[in-house]
């Protein structure tokens, strides 16, 4: 009999052994679903930490490129008038240089055109003195020549009375001879 009673306690102890061993893995099961459930929570929590993170970072992303949106069109707007504005600067500046280069080659015109005239008057004016100095050297040329026939007549007529002269002279001289000899004769 001893040994239904210790197959009772041993079956006993088996129970409450198995009992126990159920009630830890009960116990297991419970500590395990509520940290199941506390990690399921914190996972909840943290899914909804990011998507609120992400939703925060999306609508600071979404303003980012709002402002950056803003600024490139800004950046091109400037961008669109400075190019306008250098180009009216251009497109005036090129319209002064033309105006000036305009201004600048009627001045060299009209220099040319006052050099050709000065020059014209220049070689009108020696013209001038030339056909004067060619008339002055005719003047003294045919002066010259009145003065060299005046020369030539006064010098033929100085010839001519120094022929008469002579002529008396040795007329006179005869006349001497003539007379010495016939005082000379007479003697």
């Amino acid at each position: 009999m001893n040994e239904p009673i210790l197959e009772q306690s041993a079956n006993g102890n088996l129970l409450l052994q198995t009992q126990t061993e159920m009630r830890h893995l009960k116990n297991t099961i419970i500590a395990l679903r509520e940290k199941f459930e506390a990690l399921q929570f914190q996972n909840q929590e943290n899914v909804q930490r990011a998507v609120s993170d992400s939703s925060g970072e999306i609508s600071q992303l979404k303003q980012l490129v709002t402002a950056l949106r803003e600024e490139l069109d800004n950046l091109n707007f400037e961008k669109d008038r400075a190019v306008q504005e250098t180009a009216a600067r251009s497109h005036n500046e090129i319209q002064q240089l033309k105006e000036t280069s305009q201004a600048l080659r009627e001045e060299l015109d009209n220099l040319n055109f006052e050099k050709d005239r000065a020059v014209q008057n220049v070689v009108a004016a020696d013209a001038d003195k030339i056909n004067q100095l060619q008339e002055t050297a005719s003047a003294l040329r045919d002066e010259l020549d009145n003065i060299k026939f005046t020369y030539e007549d006064k010098i033929q007529e100085i010839e001519r009375a120094a022929r008469n002269e002579n002529k008396q002279l040795q007329e006179t001289v005869a006349k001497l001879r003539q007379e010495l000899e016939a005082c000379k004769g007479a003697s």
